[in-house]
């Protein structure tokens, strides 16, 4: 067989043994997300149309994030006591309400307040998913499961702006909000059409662990977590920050940039879900994958001041994909089973919150650096941030042993 033959058969074959249940979520998800066009275009919106300043522009995002924090707790909260089923329709419906209402809130105030709503609906949907997958996965595809859903999270956040861009240039910004919210619904339609409610509730009952365990009492989860705030700081810099440095340091247009960053969700696209069946097919090691992944997350700032050549930034684009495709497919996985301990709803919930903390702190962190000491400095300080997150890891995994030493 040729090599080429070779590479599909292993592409296809990477997606084998996912129940329909999970392929339903994942074209939810990205129904969801494409839809979600309103996000990338909210900082001009808010500038442009509504004429408001970058310090109130920087207010309203971090509502945008306290409303994401609230939203994902109550999210696991009413998974836990509801099931899943109920808490995403719930959310689809109510977000897709409050996005369609948003554009007509006029006003700096009125406008946080309405941020923020938006946000506690439309961020309960993400612990309620990770529930759902952990209720319709076997077990031993629970990484995979977690990797199809992100690949169509990629997808549809690669093609939401796209769109967007295009409703915006032939309608207005006004038909942002009616697509949003409109999407919203429609992913709510099809979740009703392709998973019974009542099946679905049967599921999660039959796959409803009987331990009792609290998360916010399991110490080696709570460290996990602050791993991952530590962890996705950096990463987050790739979408906010590198980019302003291949556009001030390297003088890249759009264009460019562009190109760089649509290399991440294709590169993602054509190899995570293979890559991910590899690392299984062989049993590496959990913990050091993802070890490993913050190695190249590292390796993918060192890059950008070893040589000032654009060679070196597709280097480091590859570097960190790479680190992505290997670190949150593992740690989703370290989460769903530290979840077989206790409520899942209330472990996912405390999962997606690390990364609304990460995405608060992230950006503006990586703002203010690089006004006060310049990107080189900035990128050095991000690399040490994640060698100080890999030596957690070493004493996360320690945590972790002692633990199953201890249990009778």
């Amino acid at each position: 067989m040729a090599p080429l033959a070779r590479a599909y058969k292993y592409y296809v074959g990477s997606f084998d043994g996912l129940s329909r249940e999970v392929w339903v979520l994942a074209l939810i998800t990205f129904v969801n997300r494409a839809g979600t066009m309103v996000v990338p275009f909210l900082s001009l919106y808010l500038t442009n149309r509504m004429e408001l300043s970058l310090q109130q522009v920087g207010w309203i995002m971090s509502c945008f994030g306290a409303g994401s924090v609230v939203g994902s707790w109550l999210g696991g909260k009413f998974s836990d006591r509801f099931g899943f089923y109920d808490v995403m329709a719930a959310a689809l419906i109510t977000s897709g309400a409050a996005f369609i209402l948003l554009q007509y809130v006029q006003g700096f105030r009125p406008f946080c307040v309405g941020v923020f709503v938006l946000m506690l609906l439309s961020d309960g949907f993400r612990p309620a998913m990770f529930v759902a997958i952990r209720a319709y996965a076997r077990p031993e595809n629970r990484t995979r499961a977690v990797t199809l859903v992100r690949l169509a999270v990629n997808l549809g956040f690669s093609l939401g702006p796209a769109i967007g861009g295009l409703i915006i240039a032939t309608w207005s910004y006004g038909g942002l909000f009616w697509v949003d919210g409109l999407t919203c619904l429609g992913a709510m339609a099809l979740m009703l059409l392709a998973l019974p409610r009542k099946a679905a509730r049967l599921n999660d009952m039959a796959t409803r662990s009987v331990a009792t365990r609290s998360p916010y009492r399991d110490g080696p989860y709570l460290f996990f977590l602050l791993c991952i705030v530590l962890i996705t700081i950096p990463f987050l810099q790739y979408f906010s920050t590198v980019p302003l440095f291949y556009n001030e340091v390297h003088h890249l247009d759009e264009f460019h940039i562009g190109l760089l960053l649509g290399a991440n969700g294709l590169l993602i696209f054509l190899t995570e879900m293979p890559l991910i069946k590899f690392c299984e097919d062989r049993a590496y090691q959990r913990m050091r994958i993802i070890r490993f992944s913050v190695v190249l997350f590292a390796l993918s700032f060192v890059v950008l001041n070893v040589s000032p050549t654009i060679l070196f930034l597709w280097v480091g684009i590859v570097l960190m994909t790479v680190g992505e495709m290997l670190n949150f497919p593992f740690m989703n996985r370290f989460a769903y089973d530290r979840s077989d301990q206790g409520p899942p709803g209330a472990y996912m919930a405390l999962f997606t919150i690390s990364w609304s903390v990460a995405h608060i702190i992230g950006h503006t962190l990586g703002l203010n650096l690089i006004a006060w000491f310049g990107f080189t400095a900035t990128w050095w300080f991000f690399a040490a941030m994640l060698v100080l997150g890999l030596g957690m890891l070493f004493a996360l995994e320690r945590m972790v042993d002692r633990e199953q030493v201890k249990a009778p």
